[in-house]
């Protein structure tokens, strides 16, 4: 792939909609499909390019739809098939592509194909799970030391029917499926092809990094480390990021691509429907996510999480957009995410304080790559604060409902993951306008839904969502934000404190030659303040706000005055001097 051959993948953004949480369009307390329908104009309002439904495929909702138990139907609460091909249609009729959550590595064990599986040794889908004798007298201890994703017990589970161990890499009702079948490949293609005719334009790959394990079965090493985000007892070199998995990548990768001419050639400007998209969710160090991506033959994007734990400080950001920019250089995509249905709301982790959350989002909408939104953090939604013994969670009640209550409110994350899976908070109404006043919502409402809503932001200068439309649809409309390159000014002894990039679109009109500056000379400048401190930064002559976090952000001789905890993007004409 060349640096000039730009697909829509590679200037998109995303929004993540967990349907359960997102509108209720029935009034029974459940997100569902057709709330989705209705609530697509704010979608497309805000600017972005992708849709990300989190699963609503057919599920004992055991962990909320990342259990399936058939991957070509829905879930009858979120609706029928019908109707998702109808929110398909209306969200390209809006100009939406469309990405749903695909959950690969294991199913629910309420799928007919694990009944069948654990049924006998000998039925024709024995081998479709991963299935071990056991060690020690009788079997009754586990076949190895491969711990679960929480790492406090074992990833496998006894199964007397069969007198076997199978593997549960995350939750007991999770069994692994055993992609060495070529049976079990062949069934996940088939369901992949499934939704793919019926439109859709990509995946996000849930926990992809884990689908492949170790043939020989070894014992992962008992070495205390962090990679990634993921501080681990043990590292996982046979049941993680194998070279099995990264063959699996390909492999899924030619399935989609059978499709790419299926929604007609890129046109132009890059933004055609044809090619279909793989995104995933691994973890590791940079540069084994990047042989996810293989020479344009693997996954096109995978997550990189380091913003889902960062150190709110100028020199944390430097360094890993620096690392980033040289491990997925142009034309590979880093892919940013500061919050998601796990991980602990933003507006959380910086203490309520909406200046650091207004920063941060010019962060995440002006730098090279895709950027990922999580419903309600563009009018930044607050971690919803419940007891951890009452989690609806699975991981909370099966891991963590021993921890005391004062420690968990002590914790910098959250462990109950209800928190931030709370409902949509449309209006001040009762109930958010999640659903009908007269209703109960699967999860309760926070508290401040009456000052922080949609309706309440909107319109309103200076409010959290008129932020991100801004920052969007700036993204959209200016080629050196959504396919330019980005430069980063080495740190200004005098402002520590303040981070400053450029993003130059170097694609020459018509020529698409790197490095050519186009005839436009389009330049974007950005400028953040980390820093509890006001602080000023030299700019290049004749720089102006495009967007700005803070009215008091001024603009004077050539130089851009930041108040504490603020941020500015600024258009640089093409004559203009470099700063």
């Amino acid at each position: 792939m060349s640096s000039n051959d730009r697909r829509w993948w590679q200037e998109t953004t995303i929004y993540q909609v967990y349907p359960r949480s997102f509108a209720d369009s029935n009034g029974d307390g459940l997100g569902d499909l057709q709330g989705v329908i209705d609530h697509l104009d704010h979608v497309v309002d805000l600017g972005v390019g992708t849709l990300w439904l989190s699963p609503f495929f057919a599920s004992p909702q055991e962990d909320y739809g990342y259990d399936i138990s058939d991957y070509c139907d829905v879930a009858p609460e979120y609706g029928t098939l019908e109707t998702a091909q109808h929110l398909i249609d209306e969200a390209h009729a809006r100009g939406l592509k469309v990405m749903l959550d695909l959950v690969m590595n294991h199913t629910s064990d309420q799928h007919p194909w694990f009944q069948q599986s654990r049924a006998s040794r000998s039925n024709p889908r024995a081998d479709w799970y991963v299935w071990r004798d056991g060690r020690g007298r009788h079997g009754r201890r586990p076949p190895n030391n491969w711990r679960s994703a929480m790492e406090v017990k074992t990833a496998w589970q006894w199964c007397p029917d069969r007198q076997q161990w199978y593997l549960a890499t995350f939750l007991p009702f999770q069994p692994d499926l055993n992609y060495r079948n070529p049976e079990v490949k062949e069934a996940m293609f088939d369901a992949v092809r499934f939704w793919l005719r019926r439109g859709v334009d990509g995946f996000r790959l849930d926990i992809f990094g884990s689908v492949m394990k170790d043939a020989e079965f070894r014992d992962n090493p008992f070495k205390p480390g962090v990679d990634g985000i993921q501080t681990r007892l043990w590292q996982r070199p046979f049941t993680e990021n194998t070279d099995d998995t990264i063959a699996f990548a390909k492999e899924l990768r030619a399935v989609v691509d059978e499709f790419r001419e299926e929604g007609g050639d890129d046109d132009a400007s890059g933004r055609g429907s044809g090619e279909r998209v793989l995104l995933g969710e691994v973890f590791g160090s940079p540069a084994m996510l990047r042989r996810y991506l293989g020479d344009d033959d693997g996954l096109q994007l995978v997550f990189l999480f380091d913003f889902l734990a960062y150190t709110y400080t100028a020199g944390f950001f430097r360094s890993r957009i620096e690392a980033y920019e040289r491990d997925f250089a142009p034309p590979l995509q880093p892919t940013y995410v500061l919050e998601n249905h796990d991980r602990s709301r933003l507006i959380d982790r910086v203490g309520g304080h909406l200046g650091k959350a207004r920063t941060l989002a010019v962060l995440l909408c002006t730098l090279r790559g895709v950027p990922t939104i999580y419903q309600g953090q563009e009018i930044g939604m607050a971690n919803t604060p419940m007891r951890l013994r009452e989690a609806r969670d699975p991981i909370a009640r099966s891991f963590f409902w021993w921890v005391p209550e004062p420690l968990v409110q002590r914790l910098p994350e959250r462990l109950n993951r209800d928190e931030v899976r709370t409902p949509m908070q449309w209006t001040g109404a009762a109930n958010g306008g999640f659903t009908t006043p007269q209703a109960v919502p699967w999860l309760p409402v926070h508290p401040n839904h009456t000052e922080r809503n949609v309706a309440a932001q909107e319109g309103v200068d200076g409010s959290m969502l008129e932020l991100y439309r801004t920052l969007l649809h700036l993204r959209a409309a200016r080629p050196s934000l959504h396919r330019g390159s980005l430069r980063l000014r080495p740190a200004d002894p005098s402002a520590p404190d303040v981070l400053v990039y450029e993003r130059v679109d170097d694609l020459a009109d018509g020529s698409g030659v790197e490095g050519e500056t186009a005839e436009t000379g389009e330049t974007t400048l950005v400028a953040v303040n980390f820093g509890a401190e006001p602080a000023t930064v030299a700019v290049p002559s004749g720089a102006a706000p495009l967007a700005t976090t803070d009215p008091a952000v001024a603009v004077t001789d050539d130089r851009v005055r930041l108040p504490a905890h603020t941020a500015a993007v600024l258009s640089v004409p093409a004559a203009g001097p470099g700063a």
